[in-house]
């Protein structure tokens, strides 16, 4: 079985794309970084040659792999860990505690509008979540 330890990254080796397209990455010269063949991305190498971080992108975080000897491996985002229960604690206080408040306080005509403001609001966060974790 192959080891799962990160190793340094050699910018003089070839290895894969990280993106899964087939492509192989080619060193940048005079730079840390690589560029793919295949997918035009351009990885630069982080954390002392252990990380391959992907520079542009189009993600709320930035893609990261560490090199195993013969697969990359994703590195997952620490604020992707805490994003989930901080969402669903906003909306438990919007939906809870701000949605009654506001339908107790509002007079007759605009009570619809105070509860379609408070259920957008509420949903807001879900979507949030929702595009952070979609692939």
């Amino acid at each position: 079985m192959p080891s799962q330890k990160p190793e340094k990254i050699d910018l003089n080796t070839d290895y894969t794309c990280p993106c899964r397209r087939r492509g192989r990455l080619i060193p940048i010269t005079l730079t840390d970084a690589f560029g793919c063949d295949r997918c035009q991305q351009i990885f630069v190498v982080e954390d002392n040659g252990y990380v391959l971080e992907q520079l542009s992108t189009t993600y709320p975080y930035k893609r990261a792999w560490r090199w195993t000897g013969n697969s990359w491996n994703v590195i997952q985002p620490r604020l992707g860990e805490n994003y989930l229960p901080i969402a669903l604690g906003i909306i438990f206080v919007l939906v809870i505690i701000w949605l009654p408040l506001a339908l107790r306080l509002a007079n007759g005509s605009s009570i619809i509008a105070w509860a379609i403001v408070a259920v957008l609001l509420a949903i807001l966060p879900a979507i949030m979540v929702w595009l952070t974790y979609r692939r």
